[in-house]
């Protein structure tokens, strides 16, 4: 039976610089925030009492990417109700019932990953993201211009006659192009 790979161990010393001693190198908080996220398991300890402070560490990780711009995923009510359970009568089962939330994300976010792959072809959301955005803001514009109660009028002036539903996509690609003449009139009139 294989045994698990021993994790990385890590000293941190009174200068506050972390040395890897698989590598022999001095890391910093984000090469180790690299590392969690690539799947490498290590512990940290004081170099000078021999102290199990990866808790710590791990925790000054989170607090550095809590303060980078866009990166929060801790919400300011979350945070003030774990707050609360310290000393609580439910602290021992706070960190338990975290530890399987965590889990449970986990597994939904990869399934998630996977049918989306499967159904789109792709690894990367990224794409799929930028397209759904300009589209949602194409829709937002054209939709800002609609007033029910306005009258409308076709380039010249004149008022249009207003359009049967027919359920035609020729009818529909008209209106959408009427829609855009008039969203660059307003861009025109405006510089």
């Amino acid at each position: 039976m294989a045994t698990p790979a021993e994790p990385i161990t890590i000293k941190k010393y009174a200068n506050r610089r972390l040395y890897n001693t698989g590598t022999s190198t001095y890391v910093t908080l984000e090469d180790l925030a690299t590392m969690v996220k690539s799947g490498e398991d290590f512990v940290v300890y004081d170099a000078k009492t021999g102290e199990d402070i990866t808790r710590s560490v791990l925790a000054q990780i989170i607090f550095e990417q809590e303060n980078k711009e866009g990166q929060n995923l801790l919400p300011i009510n979350f945070l003030r109700q774990l707050i609360r359970f310290y000393g609580d009568s439910m602290q021992m089962l706070v960190p338990r019932y975290l530890e399987a939330s965590i889990s449970q994300l986990t597994r939904e976010q990869e399934k998630f990953r996977q049918q989306m792959a499967q159904a789109f072809g792709i690894g990367n959301f990224g794409a799929l993201e930028d397209q759904v955005r300009r589209n949602m803001e194409v829709f937002e514009k054209a939709f800002s211009m609609f007033t029910p109660f306005a009258k409308r009028e076709d380039e010249r002036g004149t008022p249009e006659k207003k359009a049967e539903p027919s359920g035609d996509i020729d009818e529909l690609k008209r209106q959408l192009d009427d829609m855009q003449k008039r969203l660059d009139r307003m861009t025109d009139k405006d510089k």
